[in-house]
């Protein structure tokens, strides 16, 4: 998948961009209107995430001439958030809106739906499948196996499991996985990872030789076993 993230905060663009990264996504960001056109022009993304307040060309105007172009999602993201402005989004031909301040989350599973709903994409674009070794998820069907053995997970669980097996042999710090998988809504105490580790290694590790490992001092990985 292809996002192009437009928003004059150089600082959330990153974000965004670092977030979308994460889950396998090609992104490009912008920090101004008629930056974002060029560039929409040349990457051709799946789905954009603007910005309605910028310097040059602001929010709408973008939409308007990106309308006009084709039928790319977009998701309005901005600090604007009265009933008139969500309104006078979305009847610009915004197909979403998400205010500021908002949870990675939320912005990574609208833009899924964005995705899943825009026509541009067929049907088989997207492999709900992971695979590392013989370590199985399928995030359609929220089933997990290793080799021929079911393996129940909680929604947390499971959600954990997706983010290491996204990024297969990377080191994921405690911080990354808090903000990917909690928000921070545990306060950021890392002990809460180091929890969930150890309930995925119970019911992975134990069915045949270690999969996730821990880097001391960075954190977390999975790979295929004896590898």
């Amino acid at each position: 998948m292809r996002a192009l993230v437009v928003d004059d905060e150089v600082s959330l663009g990153d974000l965004l961009q670092m977030a979308l990264r994460y889950e396998g996504w090609d992104v490009k960001t912008a920090t101004g209107g008629q930056q974002a056109l060029t560039i929409a022009r040349q990457f051709k993304p799946d789905v954009v995430v603007l910005d309605v307040m910028m310097p040059d060309l602001d929010g709408m105007e973008v939409l308007h001439r990106l309308r006009s172009e084709g039928d790319v999602p977009v998701l309005f993201l901005t600090a604007k958030d009265s009933l008139d402005d969500r309104i006078a989004g979305l009847t610009a031909g915004g197909d979403d809106y998400v205010t500021k301040p908002f949870s990675l989350e939320e912005v990574v599973a609208r833009l899924r739906g964005l995705i899943r709903r825009s026509s541009r994409i067929v049907s088989d674009a997207v492999d709900p499948e992971l695979r590392v070794g013989d370590l199985l998820l399928n995030e359609e069907s929220y089933e997990v196996s290793r080799g021929d053995t079911p393996i129940e997970l909680t929604a947390t669980e499971f959600e954990l499991l997706r983010y290491l097996m996204r990024n297969p042999r990377r080191v994921l710090s405690k911080a990354q996985i808090l903000d990917r998988v909690w928000s921070y809504d545990f306060g950021g105490r890392s002990s809460i990872v180091e929890i969930y580790i150890s309930y995925l290694r119970k019911k992975i590790d134990s069915i045949g030789q270690p999969m996730i490992h821990t880097v001391r001092g960075v954190g977390y990985l999975i790979k295929p076993a004896n590898s």
